[in-house]
């Protein structure tokens, strides 16, 4: 049965990414790390399939990200090739964004989320020598992006490349996501957690207040404070996530709203930016300023619907390259959460075998907001706050997690 609570966790990260980015509030940052939280549920799931299949897992992996993004790519590259984007080999890489895709002026900013899938790309090809890496020696192979992220913050690789950066900056929670699928969050005793926590993220937080970014406590702009408060918050929020969370069903709504978003979280965030783009400025046509509390809500609103447009009609496409039946809405009556969607990946009982994005083409200017695969997952009771064990039967689809990620937020 699938863990509606990471579900959960999931369409949190996603609603507060746009929320974020239509307002820019940085408390948001502070109070969700929501980039994070998607990379260590992110993380979880890879762990898990890698566990199932071995290295196949990468190809799938990309079977499941790429298709999204070709589409928003045939209908953002020509736009921008008629605008002025020169055509070059480099575009290509709206293909396969191992490195930062093209974009002219606008497009920069329209599609400044997807540096979010260009790190997924290589953290997903990074997974398979991880998880041999964090199986041999967890704790030094975990504490190897926050060093590597101190001696770039600290100027001892001044010239470090954004890739190698963004590995300290995240890659971190994404082993985060490889401890909890391993069941070693869950074995800390409470003390430890809690101290472990706490340590953490007064680390953090004693960064974030002495090393203020130009948008003031922004974890966006304070990379370290960013990764310290984060992993703090992961160690909580998913070193203790509950078994189980049936309440989120016993709410229809709610549960219909979980499902749908995290069926459809890949196509939300790479439309959602460009539709905050575009409403920027006819708010202030109709007399609204950008702080404007009125304006923002309704901007808000608009930016869900449109995207919840999008999603109707091409949102489909997440399904196809999930191998899944492709549905307009997901979570009807041909797919309830306990039967067709893939079980994320939970903690593995010690000793038990489990089964087994990119361009940050405006991320100087937009690091703006902040996603998911399963396995065949032990599911026994555990205790409160404990992890799911026990065996559940694979279902068809359940070779991936339902997931997809998200943009700094």
């Amino acid at each position: 049965m699938r863990n509606r609570y990471l579900d959960l966790l999931r369409f949190l990260a996603i609603v507060r990414v746009v929320v974020y980015h239509v307002t820019g509030l940085a408390a948001l940052t502070l109070i969700f790390p929501a980039m994070s939280v998607m990379f260590a549920l992110a993380g979880s799931l890879m762990a898990a399939s890698l566990d199932r299949t071995g290295p196949a897992a990468v190809l799938r992996r990309l079977r499941r990200l790429l298709p999204s993004l070709w589409v928003l790519a045939a209908v953002f590259v020509p736009a921008m090739l008629l605008t002025g984007l020169p055509l070059t080999p480099k575009v290509l890489l709206w293909l396969l964004p191992v490195s930062d895709p093209p974009a002219n002026g606008w497009g920069a900013v329209a599609l400044s989320v997807i540096w979010y899938l260009r790190d997924y790309l290589w953290f997903v090809l990074a997974s398979p020598l991880a998880r041999w890496l964090f199986r041999r020696v967890p704790l030094p192979t975990l504490l190897a992006p926050y060093a590597l992220l101190a001696a770039i913050e600290f100027g001892v690789l001044p010239a470090a490349p954004t890739v190698l950066r963004e590995f300290g900056l995240y890659f971190g929670a994404w082993l985060l996501g490889f401890a909890h699928h391993d069941g070693l969050l869950a074995r800390l005793a409470n003390r430890v957690l809690v101290m472990v926590a706490v340590a953490l993220g007064g680390a953090g937080i004693g960064w974030i207040v002495t090393h203020p970014g130009p948008r003031g406590y922004d974890l966006n702009d304070i990379h370290l404070g960013n990764a310290l408060w984060s992993a703090a918050f992961i160690l909580v929020v998913i070193g203790r996530a509950p078994a189980r969370a049936e309440w989120v069903d016993r709410i229809p709504a709610l549960g219909r709203a979980v499902t749908v978003l995290n069926r459809r979280a890949l196509t939300v965030y790479l439309w959602h930016m460009s539709f905050v783009v575009a409403l920027t400025p006819l708010v202030g046509l109709v007399g609204w300023g950008p702080r404007d509390p009125l304006g923002l809500a309704i901007r808000v609103v608009l930016v869900f619907a449109l995207v919840g447009l999008v999603a109707l009609l091409v949102g489909w496409v997440e399904d196809v390259a999930a191998r899944r039946p492709p549905e307009w809405l997901p979570g009807g009556s041909r797919s309830t959460p306990a039967r067709r969607a893939v079980a994320p990946a939970s903690p593995a009982r010690a000793g038990a075998a489990a089964e087994p994005v990119a361009v940050g083409v405006g991320r100087a200017a937009a690091r703006l907001g902040d996603p998911p695969a399963a396995r065949r997952s032990p599911v026994p009771s555990a205790p409160r706050g404990g992890p799911v064990r026990g065996r559940i039967p694979a279902q068809r689809g359940a070779r991936e997690a339902a997931g997809t990620e998200l943009s700094a937020g």
